[in-house]
C-alpha cells in the first residue's frame, strides 16, 4: 500500500509531515478548475477535490489524498489569481471584510471515497497602498487561493479567524488524519 499525494502544493506536503506522514509519490493531477456557471463556492470546491482524486493513477490498495482550497467572498469564488492585477483585485475586495476559506479533502482507495469539507471564517484588514504593493511585490500571492497565504507575510493582515488554521493553509490536519485512518492508512505508527 502506497500513499499518493495528488497535489503540487509544497504546503500540503509540509502539513502532512507534521503528522509524520510522508507520501510515497506526489502526482499532481491536471484538471480543468473552471467554475461552472452560477456554481457556489462549497460545491465547487468539493467537485474539484473529487475530480482530482478520480484522475490520480494508483495501484490496487493505494491511498490517494487530494484537496482543493477556495476563498469565498459571499457567492464569489476566488481561486488562484492569474496575475498581479487579479491578486490586487482580490486583496482589495477582501480588505475590511469577512470571507470564508473552504478546503475540501478527498481520500480514495480503490473505488471507495471519503471526503470532508472544512469551512473557516477569516477577516482581512483593509490594506494600505504600501502594504498592498509590498505584498504584491513579494510574489507570495502566487499559487494561493484568494491571492494570499495566511502562513506567510499576509498573516499580518488577518486580525481574526475562526475555524481550522491548517484548513486555511490548505489541508485541515484533524480531518485529513481521520479520513486517512478511515481508508486504512496506518496513522500514528512508528516512522
Amino acid at each position: 500500500m502506497r500513499l499518493i499525494l495528488g497535489s503540487a502544493s509544497p504546503r500540503r506536503k509540509e502539513l502532512l509531515a507534521q503528522l509524520g506522514v510522508i507520501p510515497d509519490a506526489i502526482l499532481p493531477p491536471d484538471i480543468d478548475e473552471t467554475p461552472h456557471k452560477a456554481e457556489l463556492p462549497r460545491p465547487y470546491c468539493a467537485r474539484i477535490a473529487r475530480a482530482k482524486a478520480e484522475v490520480v493513477p494508483a495501484g490496487p490498495g493505494d491511498v490517494i489524498l487530494c484537496a482543493d482550497t477556495t476563498v469565498a467572498l459571499g457567492r464569489r469564488i476566488m481561486g488562484k489569481p492569474a496575475d498581479k492585477a487579479e491578486a490586487a483585485q482580490f486583496l482589495l475586495a477582501l480588505g475590511g471584510r469577512r470571507h470564508q476559506v473552504i478546503t475540501s479533502v478527498v481520500v480514495r482507495r480503490d473505488d471507495r471515497y471519503w471526503s470532508r469539507d472544512v469551512i473557516s471564517d477569516v477577516k482581512m484588514k483593509r490594506l494600505s497602498d504600501i502594504e498592498l504593493n509590498a505584498y504584491l511585490d513579494s510574489n507570495d500571492w502566487q499559487g494561493k487561493a484568494g491571492g494570499y497565504g495566511i502562513q506567510g507575510a499576509a498573516s499580518a493582515f488577518i486580525p481574526w479567524m475562526q475555524g481550522s488554521f491548517t484548513g486555511i493553509v490548505g489541508l485541515p490536519l484533524a480531518e485529513t488524519a481521520a479520513l486517512l485512518a478511515a481508508a486504512g492508512w496506518p496513522m500514528w505508527r512508528e516512522q
